[in-house]
């Protein structure tokens, strides 16, 4: 299995570069990504986006939703990229295309699957770790499962503060702590908080966490953190 999931930041030249040197390490002498957009409304518009800011990492990108078979379009796939936004939407309309169990088979036998923010999100198990509105009500919130943990993308420590003005002002609502917290009153699967701009390679067996910090919670333990290179191999085995 081969896994590069990411949280999202990628907004600032240093990190879209960074993000690129990453995908092609990762992703090698492919041609062509089959994107998947269906986490934002305007598909189109969204592989615009992708190729204006240059994360399509100078590979050919083919939008899934321009393809008159999906199922048939990810089983032909050299490899899959599933790109951020609301990941209700994205996940209804994985399972009303029968996607899941397509993307699933295809990344078991090898296919390299990149993941953005929601497309991270649709990797784990269940998308119950994400921070997204329910905008849409998929099936069930069970996801590809490509990973045995759960991952929270677009993790930051601490209070939110609003700036306004030129003055920032503490806005004293739950901390992302807080609110994996109370996940965990539930459920005992581990949590990787991912700050922006990280990345979980997985290689088989091998999981490493590349260019940020990340913050890792599991039930009834302390949180603990992890710094860029780490080896997260252990957390496959859940």
């Amino acid at each position: 299995m081969r896994l590069l999931l990411g949280s999202g930041g990628y907004r600032t030249p240093e990190r879209i570069a960074n993000f690129r040197t990453i995908v092609r390490d990762f992703l090698g002498s492919i041609a062509t990504l089959l994107f998947v957009p269906y986490a934002l409304e305007d598909h189109d518009a969204y592989v615009a986006k992708i190729l204006e800011r240059g994360l399509d990492a100078g590979y050919a990108i083919e939008g899934i939703h321009r393809t008159p078979d999906p199922v048939a379009a990810v089983q032909r796939a050299e490899a899959v990229f599933v790109g951020g936004g609301n990941t209700f939407r994205l996940l209804d309309t994985l399972q009303r295309l029968g996607l899941i169990e397509a993307i699933r088979a295809r990344v078991a036998a090898g296919m390299p699957y990149l993941g953005v923010s929601a497309g991270t999100n649709v990797a784990c198990p269940t998308i119950m770790t994400t921070n997204d509105m329910p905008i849409v009500w998929p099936t069930s919130p069970r996801a590809l499962h490509l990973v045995p943990f759960q991952i929270n993308p677009h993790y930051f420590e601490g209070q939110t503060h609003v700036k306004v003005g030129e003055t920032f002002h503490e806005h004293f609502g739950e901390t992302r702590d807080e609110r994996l917290k109370e996940f965990h009153e539930r459920n005992d699967v581990p949590v990787l908080g991912l700050w922006e701009a990280g990345m979980v390679r997985v290689e088989g067996a091998m999981a490493r966490l590349l260019g940020t910090p990340a913050r890792l919670f599991r039930r009834g333990q302390p949180a603990e953190d992890f710094e860029p290179g780490s080896d997260l191999s252990f957390l496959l085995d859940q």
